[in-house]
């Protein structure tokens, strides 16, 4: 993993407010160990942000390489924000938190969270945790794009197909023909032949 990874944690306000609070003093805690083990791993805190109305700006304007989200208790409404922060432009999302509803676990999953991580927020386990996360989020990300390419592939070839049996039904030629003529347009004109069909589709349809 590139020690320069620029990270973005997403957190409540951490100030404690009433000594005798242990839920408030515990989070802070948390808080404490998280940025201890990004600075010991030597990875770019970039900020600390609340999960409000104002985080998609915020990631957009700072660009970060990986989201860590530390919840403790809150960590369904900050998930919400962060994956409606980051819906146009994905990025790796790492989720720290202690709770344990299960059906939370499926949404973080469903939502695209690359690592969920219950009550295992320790400065020794940082490092391993973002380095699978980042490696499962490539790994995603690349299935995403086959899987793009694949329906375009799909949809040129439907498109080509179309072009073949207008023109075998409308020049009277054979497949091969019709496919050497669009293969021919294609190469004459510098364009794909997925793009020559649609055009001539396109044209055909102009002229009914």
């Amino acid at each position: 993993m590139n020690q320069a990874l620029r990270i973005v944690v997403v957190a409540p306000d951490l100030a404690v407010a009433d000594p005798e609070d242990e839920h408030a003093l515990q989070q802070a805690e948390r808080a404490r160990a998280l940025h201890i083990g990004l600075l010991e791993n030597n990875f770019n805190l970039v900020a600390t942000l609340p999960a409000d109305v104002f985080l998609s700006e915020r990631i957009a304007q700072l660009q970060p390489d990986l989201i860590i989200v530390d919840a403790e208790s809150d960590a369904r409404d900050a998930l919400e924000h962060v994956v409606l922060a980051t819906r146009d432009a994905r990025r790796p999302i790492v989720l720290f938190t202690n709770d344990e509803d299960r059906a939370l676990v499926k949404d973080a999953v469903a939502a695209g969270v690359s690592a969920y991580i219950v009550a295992g927020l320790s400065t020794q386990r940082i490092r391993p945790i973002l380095d699978v996360a980042l490696a499962r989020f490539q790994h995603e990300q690349a299935l995403r794009a086959e899987l793009a390419d694949a329906r375009t592939a799909l949809r040129e070839r439907k498109t080509i197909d179309r072009a073949k049996g207008l023109l075998m039904q409308r020049q009277g030629l054979s497949e091969q023909a019709a496919y050497e003529k669009l293969r021919k347009s294609a190469m004459d004109k510098g364009l794909k032949l997925g793009d020559v069909a649609q055009r001539m589709l396109d044209a055909m349809e102009l002229l009914g």
